[in-house]
């Protein structure tokens, strides 16, 4: 119905929710293009074609409405009924011809294009159906007002009628749940302020390039994606990373594209501008999730077509049977039409799809990136959660967790972490930055270190206030030339078997304590996995680390399983074992490292690191580093599962019943369903299905 909206992948239209059918645009005499009828994403200024914007279909209901009302007045109906008739005059035998004429040529001509288009592509559905009802009903009508016979003029006109107002009133249903990428192309501002020397000047969007210093006011949103070069401020970037609450940003933290800024006013370098932004990346994948399709949705399209071809072959069956029966032409033309209606498959085409692209427009806006419309379907069904550790689980931020004196040297807690931390202050060793960390926290003061060496393989050393620190592994003990006390080496081991990293700190050739590091759990890493287990599903781990290590951190999360000394392509096969088990796996990693394991997992789900939003081993990204998003995307497949079995329900529920009713099954009872009732059911049940979808909106995905 919308031939001027196009894209170069299937889907379906964000005006009325039909499939999108293929088209061969010729570029040249050499070459054609198949395109498929979608809008884009982007901003644009199209004119729609006449006859296809919801004001003109609101125009064309009425023009059909209010000429209807005459031709159902100059019908049998008022006089059979009521005992009235119309007024009569020169050629108002005629009259209902001319306005029906006017209905059906101006006001469901729309079917009629549409209809051929179907044609076109090989793909009767909806419109065909509805094309040759209107056109067998009107050329049957001119030939008996012609011969002087029945006609079907008034069941003709208010079947357009209700199928402009069903049409109408689901487009609106439509646009309000396929409005997700418009959402987001709204979120850009037009113009952004340029500085060009101590002033600023407007400019449009599309004139600002890489590396141009935007100025962002408060209040204002964020033109381009970009780095802080100064200002602090709060930014709300719940819209593009589901994060409620809103950032803080200080000088060289790094904004998107389309998020609020708060009450700060903050200068940005751009680093990225139009297709290379983040929320152009999400936008993309938006669109392919919504252009790709679920197996219940494939299914649903199949029965869709077989359907149709149902509904033709049903109607001309049953205008065979009446007139073998006698039940005469006009009756069986009338009962021919209504079956067609009747079984039209739209609202079993917009079942499943519609429902999809509100669950996917729900998955972006709380962070989830789905990439496929399979792996969003596929997480229902996971029976384990397979966690790469470190960066996942963990924050793969070492922090001091103890710090362990010895009593013989007279050093208290703080000389340990001064000496250590001293020493450190010139490494960028990452744990030595825990320890500086720590030192600084904790208000130690850190002396002036002097010839300070690194160790290789062991550690550091280096003067600090006349003594000789060394600062690393045991094996720095037999650098140091110093010997750990037995009752240190007993606490120690404790510690390191519960996975804690051991840093030990010698001064003048005596130990004066060590410092026990853990990669530092996360608090959301807890919930996340008490809720898995509460929705039924099993949690796992993989790591590189020891066995101690893995041991300390599934035993503290409660993780079901763990796999240590994992090295990154023997991951693939973790996940291949657990597969081996029977059980469904979702595979959760980084998407580089763990692309292999992410492919070979039922559901591969890569953590989009911020602004890395094009991981091709996964089907679904998370735009945060937060793994309690894991139990909304399964609580999401759920819900969307259940909308569509409810929603293919009601599509085709309403068949089984009022596809006999339309046959004529009960007439000898007085049981008959007209063209215009049954044009009434199949948009009720339209309508349903769009508004069953739309209250999946509704729905909260924390479990």
């Amino acid at each position: 119905m919308h031939p001027e909206v196009q894209s170069p992948r299937p889907g379906m239209c964000p005006e009325c929710g039909m499939a999108l059918v293929k088209s061969e645009i010729r570029i040249s005499k050499s070459e054609t293009r198949t395109e498929f009828d979608k809008p884009s994403f982007a901003k644009a200024s199209v004119d729609k074609h006449a006859g296809h914007s919801l004001k003109a279909f609101v125009r064309k209901f009425w023009v059909s409405f209010i000429l209807t009302i005459p031709v159902v007045a100059y019908s049998e109906l008022p006089e059979r009924f009521f005992g009235l008739r119309a007024p009569q005059f020169l050629g108002s035998d005629y009259l209902s011809l001319v306005l029906s004429s006017v209905v059906f040529f101006y006001c469901g001509w729309i079917f009629l294009a549409s209809a051929v288009r179907e044609l076109k592509a090989r793909l009767p559905g909806m419109m065909t159906l509805i094309a040759i009802a209107i056109t067998a009903a009107y050329l049957y009508s001119i030939f008996t007002t012609l011969a002087g016979g029945e006609n079907l003029f008034w069941e003709l006109t208010t079947l357009i009628t209700v199928m402009l107002l069903g049409h109408w009133m689901e487009m609106k249903s439509v646009q309000s749940a396929q409005g997700a990428l418009k959402e987001l192309s709204k979120l850009l501002p037009d113009v952004a302020e340029v500085v060009r020397g101590d002033a600023t000047v407007t400019v449009p969007l599309a004139e600002l390039k890489a590396d141009d210093i935007v100025l962002v006011r408060p209040g204002g949103k964020v033109p381009a994606d970009g780095v802080v070069l100064h200002g602090r401020s709060e930014v709300n970037e719940a819209i593009v990373t589901g994060e409620s609450k809103p950032v803080q940003k200080n000088p060289g933290s790094e904004v998107i594209a389309g998020t609020g800024n708060g009450d700060g006013a903050l200068k940005i370098k751009v680093t990225k501008i139009g297709e290379k932004t983040f929320l152009a990346g999400i936008m993309r994948l938006v669109a392919e999730a919504q252009a790709s399709k679920s197996r219940l949705q494939m299914l649903s399209d199949a029965a869709a077509y077989y359907l149709t071809l149902i509904a033709i072959a049903a109607g001309t069956v049953t205008f065979v049977a009446w007139i073998a029966v006698g039940g005469g032409v006009a009756f069986a033309v009338e009962r021919f039409v209504a079956v067609l209606v009747i079984t039209c498959p739209h609202a079993l085409g917009l079942a499943i799809p519609l429902v999809a692209s509100i669950s996917t427009t729900m998955a972006a806006r709380n962070g989830l990136l789905v990439r496929e419309r399979r792996a969003l379907e596929a997480a229902r069904n996971i029976d384990v959660v397979l966690f790469d550790k470190t960066g996942t689980l963990t924050k793969g931020e070492y922090a001091v967790e103890k710090v362990v004196r010895n009593a013989t040297s007279g050093s208290s807690e703080d000389d340990v972490l001064r000496f250590a931390a001293s020493v450190d202050a010139h490494s960028e060793h990452f744990v030595a930055r825990a320890i500086v960390a720590a030192a600084r926290e904790r208000g130690v003061a850190m002396e002036e270190t002097t010839d300070f060496a690194r160790v290789p393989g062991k550690g550091a050393k280096g003067a600090v206030a006349g003594a000789v620190v060394h600062v690393g592994g045991e094996a720095i003990l037999g650098e140091a030339g110093a010997r750990l006390p037995d009752e240190m080496k007993t606490e120690l081991d404790a510690l390191a078997k519960r996975g804690r990293t051991i840093i030990f700190v010698a001064a003048r050739g005596e130990v004066t304590g060590a410092i026990a590091l853990a990669d530092i759990i996360r608090e959301e890493s807890r919930a996340a996995i008490l809720r898995l287990k509460a929705m039924g599903v099993k949690v796992a781990m993989v790591t590189g680390d020891s066995e101690d290590v893995a041991r300390w951190v599934a035993e503290d999360l409660g993780i079901d399983e763990y796999f240590a000394r994992v090295l990154p392509d023997e991951k693939a096969g973790k996940v291949k074992a657990l597969q081996e088990k029977g059980l469904r796996v979702a595979m959760v990693g980084d998407g580089v490292n763990d692309a292999p394991a992410l492919t070979q997992a039922d559901l591969g789900i890569a953590i989009g690191a911020g602004t890395n939003v094009a991981i091709e081993s996964a089907g679904i990204i998370l735009v945060k580093n937060d793994p309690r998003d894991i139990p909304k995307i399964i609580r999401l497949s759920r819900l969307t599962y259940s909308k569509m079995l409810q929603n293919l329900f009601w599509a085709t529920g309403y068949n089984v019943v009022a596809l006999p009713l339309a046959a004529g099954v009960l007439a000898s009872q007085g049981i008959i369903l007209q063209p215009a009732l049954s044009a009434l059911f199949m948009s009720v049940s339209t309508v349903v299905v769009a508004i069953n979808a739309l209250l999946l909106r509704n729905k909260k995905l924390e479990a």
